[in-house]
């Protein structure tokens, strides 16, 4: 039987903690049996963070009264027996509002003044200075008091017509678009920027992150939305009037906001909402249907997109279905389509994504940590075969097997010039790499484009300007994957060396493919591209909104270039821990078989005992390394199986 959305992100919740649990025990356990070197710690951490922090956000975006609110109320809030996101007639939510879960958080409601836009700082800049936020503490068990809490994300105040251009809601180009002028000459605007809402829901706890946008005018207003924010949402739930269909406004929306090019409406939605205003007693259910799918089917042909993507419901009759428990009309209001929808395809792939990433991260673990297994291994075996050929020997070979230990011993740390030299090579070219990716190029890189936005006049050169930015973002990530080869290339050459002359089993692991974070900076360059046609040429001439158009793409910027340094950095503490490990247990196994020819030479029977206590380690290693693939097996398998009972005795 088929599952709800708010059932499978549940679900999803649960493997989550469980599988960050599994992870921390598995720490300890390879931190009990020192397989736990910098590389394997760094690389537990970030998995660990990875599937903690996991978010699923689902955006919902419409031009006003059409129903937004109420649709969220009657998919995530229901439970409350009431509407929670105010859903009155006309304009509800008047700034974007994004809600979460954050535990170290109180349960609040954060409101931004609008009179920040009159500053250069990006909202992602904003976050950090929770002190310029005015703070509603919620009362979470108290649904007249959330209700009343969020009544404040449709505040508005009045502006002369110079403060609400100055704010980016009044263009003399565009005057269609502008609020209406009272008697007073005064418009009306937003009292706030940007809400965020922080409340212990069962759903938000388990990941879900709901971003809830105003309508046409507030969005093009604020860059940072759509460069930024949705498109990091997993889905963008875009809400239509079953009544109107597609209006000049909502295409404006979906053209300007919503699609970059053809292949980005993968992870889109539409909800054709008040399909109850079509239900009429003189006309048949069957003429009703057959309106809602003709629609639905020009909804679909108008935006470009599949039928299934498409879909027709009652948020209003759903929410009340729900809170009163009417399942017939909960079945007529079809939210369970919607629901369906969302769960069984922008969940589903948003889980599969993330396992088959944590499988990976676990199998890239394991290998790291049976390689240290190996290497002991092999060093027991060699001082066996060592043993071995003492015995039945005199007191004067043993002595001298005990010179060439010392001599071997000499050798080794002479050679430590060869990998200090290696190390000296690659740290400088690893520096290299994070001056090219590092925030303070960005920040000059970005400096350069402002420069070229915010000149005075019409910018009719700025495509130019943004496409020779972005070719050089481009470029900046090919010089770094052609660093990270020469690295490789280098490794490789050491290592075999390395291995020639003194039995390593060093393994050159492929440098990282940043052809994915490429992808995501032609993605936010595509969704740039609204901002520069000719529809924008007056709102680019405003020195502000170009700045704050830049500041948004440098947040999305910084954000790429941080994860690629992350995967390079992890890449390279991998080879330089494995090197480590290596140099490690050879200095070890020095020490072992020098005590091992002193206590032969101290004793007669020594010779056998050591033989044995050497078999006995082979013995717990093997036994590590099959407990290692047991405990990882467990993990990798997960994507595909239903979370096992915890085995606390891995601890």
């Amino acid at each position: 039987m088929a599952i709800s959305f708010n059932e499978q992100l549940e679900q999803h919740g649960i493997w989550r903690r469980e599988f960050a649990l599994r992870l921390k025990l598995l720490a300890e356990w390879m931190n009990d049996h020192d397989l736990l070197d910098a590389a394997v710690q760094e690389r537990l951490k970030r998995l660990e963070t990875q599937v903690r922090s996991d978010k699923v956000m689902v955006a919902f975006v419409a031009e006003f009264s059409r129903g937004k609110s109420e649709l969220i109320n009657a998919i995530f809030f229901a439970g409350y027996g009431r509407r929670i996101m105010p859903a009155s007639a006309g304009r509800t939510t008047m700034c974007p509002t994004e809600m979460g879960y954050d535990p170290d958080v109180p349960p609040c409601l954060r409101l931004l003044p609008i009179e920040t836009r009159l500053q250069p700082q990006a909202l992602m800049e904003w976050r950090m200075v929770p002190e310029q936020w005015e703070r509603v503490d919620l009362e979470v068990n108290n649904p007249q008091q959330l209700a009343a809490a969020f009544e404040r994300v449709s505040q508005t105040r009045k502006v002369t017509q110079e403060e609400a251009r100055a704010l980016g809601f009044w263009h003399s180009q565009e005057p269609q678009d502008n609020p209406l002028v009272d008697s007073e000459g005064r418009v009306e605007v937003p009292r706030w920027r940007h809400a965020l809402i922080n409340i212990a829901h069962p759903l938000l706890k388990q990941g879900l992150v709901i971003l809830d946008t105003p309508g046409l005018n507030a969005i093009g207003a604020e860059p940072e939305l759509t460069v930024s924010l949705i498109p990091q949402a997993q889905a963008v739930v875009f809400i239509l009037g079953a009544d109107t269909g597609v209006t000049k406004s909502d295409l404006a929306i979906w053209r300007e906001h919503l699609i970059s090019d053809s292949s980005g409406t993968e992870a889109r939605l539409v909800v054709l909402n008040k399909i109850d205003t079509l239900w009429d007693e003189l006309s048949t259910p069957e003429q009703i249907a057959a309106q809602m799918e003709r629609q639905m089917a020009d909804t679909a042909e108008i935006l470009g997109l599949r039928s299934e993507q498409v879909i027709a419901v009652s948020a209003q009759k759903g929410l009340v279905a729900k809170v009163t428990q009417d399942a017939e009309l909960l079945h007529k209001s079809r939210l369970g389509l919607l629901e369906d929808a969302l769960g069984d395809g922008m969940l589903v792939e948003r889980q599969s994504s993330l396992r088959a990433a944590m499988a990976k991260g676990v199998a890239d673990l394991r290998t790291e940590s049976g390689r240290v297994i190996n290497i002991r291994k092999r060093d027991l075996t060699e001082q066996t075969i060592e043993l071995q050929g003492l015995q039945g020997k005199n007191a004067s070979v043993i002595k001298h097997m005990r010179g060439r230990i010392a001599q071997e011993q000499v050798d080794f740390d002479l050679g430590g010039a060869k990998i200090h030299a290696l190390r000296s090579v690659h740290l400088r070219l690893l520096k290299e790499v994070f001056g090219i990716l590092g925030a303070k190029a960005l920040k000059s890189e970005m400096g350069q484009l402002t420069g070229a936005l915010t000149q005075k006049g019409l910018k009719l050169g700025v495509k130019k300007a943004y496409g020779e930015t972005f070719a050089r973002l481009r470029a900046n990530f090919a010089t770094v994957q052609g660093l990270t080869a020469e690295m490789h290339t280098m490794l490789s050459t050491m290592f075999k060396q390395l291995n020639a002359e003194y039995g390593f089993s060093l393994q050159a692991i492929s440098a990282p493919d940043l052809e994915s974070f490429v992808k995501e900076i032609d993605r936010a360059q595509r969704s740039h591209l609204q901002y520069l046609g000719i529809s924008n040429v007056f709102k680019l001439a405003q020195p502000e909104f170009a700045d704050r158009l830049v500041r948004a793409l440098f947040s999305r910027i910084r954000a790429v270039h941080e994860s690629a340094l992350g995967d390079v950095e992890l890449w390279s503490k991998s080879a330089s821990a494995q090197l480590d490990a290596q140099l490690r247990e050879r200095r070890r196994t020095f020490v072992r078989r020098m005590e091992a020819i002193d206590r032969i030479q101290q004793a007669a029977g020594g010779l056998d005992e050591r033989i044995g206590e050497i078999a006995q380690q082979e013995a717990a290693l093997t036994q590590l390394e099959r407990k290692l693939t047991e405990l990882t097996s467990h993990l990798i398998a997960l994507p595909h199986a239903v979370v096992p009972a915890l085995d606390l005795e891995i601890i």
